[in-house]
């Protein structure tokens, strides 16, 4: 039974690795090992390395041994092994996952969903079949509601580090330099990540403090996953943590805002109200919008943006 069940997990081995093996780029053996890693299937590099060594004599898959690492693919014109077959739709919808959430999965799942994502590429390449799903991919589009951003640069390992961190509830150490540009090393609980318009932000907690900070990504200038994990706070919820206002620089402090503004401006507050409990009072040729939301800096910004079109604003305690 033993026996069995050890040549059912060979072959299982084998047909991951056929499956994350690429056509386009050479993929090394410790590359395949973190993949299978994040998907909880660990196993030493050498046996990886003799895993593909079989393979790539009993299938056409080409092995660069010029230089070390060694580097695997399939070879130009092998039909390769889709285990199981995506299908137009499927291919789709990894496409766009791998485009739109790339940031909001850890980094060792999306290591581990490279095999899926090349084969989701290739079905809708210009030599597949796939033309309704391939312009489906021209057709749609996330538009920025502010001035569009370039994303601020993230130092190389530091995403992989925060986000396996998080996803294993690890201590995580960060070489930090805040916007004042005062650099300090801690130890930190991370909780939560957030992507704000083209910026990403992790939540977390100092050692021997019970509050959250939110430390930007980019600004981080080390990380480094610890191997000791923590039981996640129950009194935390990020869903909570941002309906208090405090990725728009705000404390909670909810508030009962009050203000008037041209009629010719207002079109999309009546369209998409500030709060379920949003008041409208025709005056003239101004409406007075009424409405409970959290006191925020990102509130202040907001209104100014406005300029002489909103006036009379108040903020009464809720």
């Amino acid at each position: 039974m033993a026996k069995r069940s050890d040549t059912l997990t060979t072959v299982l081995l084998a047909l991951e690795l056929l499956r994350r093996i690429p056509r386009n780029r050479k993929i090394s053996a410790s590359e395949l090992r973190d993949q299978l890693s994040g998907l909880g299937l660990d196993r030493d590099l050498r046996t990886i390395q003799r895993q593909l060594e079989m393979l790539s004599e009993h299938f056409d898959i080409e092995r660069d041994d010029r230089s070390k690492p060694f580097g695997y693919r399939w070879k130009e014109r092998a039909k390769g092994l889709a285990l199981p077959m995506l299908s137009e739709q499927e291919s789709l919808l990894l496409t766009l996952a791998e485009k739109h959430l790339r940031n909001l999965l850890p980094a060792s799942l999306m290591k581990s969903m490279d095999g899926f994502f090349v084969q989701a590429r290739t079905n809708l390449g210009p030599s597949g079949n796939s033309k309704r799903e391939r312009e489906w991919l021209s057709k749609v589009r996330v538009v920025s509601t502010t001035q569009p951003l370039l994303p601020p640069k993230i130092r190389p390992g530091v995403f992989e580090e925060v986000s396996n961190a998080l996803y294993a509830n690890r201590w995580l150490t960060v070489d930090y330099r805040n916007a004042a540009g005062k650099r300090s090393e801690s130890e930190v609980m991370p909780l939560g990540l957030a992507q704000q318009g083209p910026r990403l932000y992790l939540v977390c907690r100092y050692r021997d403090f019970d509050n959250e900070r939110s430390l930007a990504i980019h600004r981080i200038v080390s990380a480094k996953a610890s191997t000791l994990t923590f039981d996640r706070p129950r009194d935390f919820d990020l869903q909570k943590y941002d309906d208090d206002g405090r990725f728009g620089f705000g404390d909670g402090k909810r508030i009962r805002l009050t203000f008037r503004i041209d009629k010719k401006a207002d079109l999309h507050l009546l369209e998409s109200p500030l709060s379920a409990d949003q008041m409208v009072k025709e005056l003239g040729e101004q409406l007075e919008i009424s409405a409970t939301v959290v006191d925020t800096a990102q509130l202040e910004w907001w209104l100014r943006g406005f300029g002489d079109r909103v006036s009379d604003i108040r903020r009464d305690a809720d």
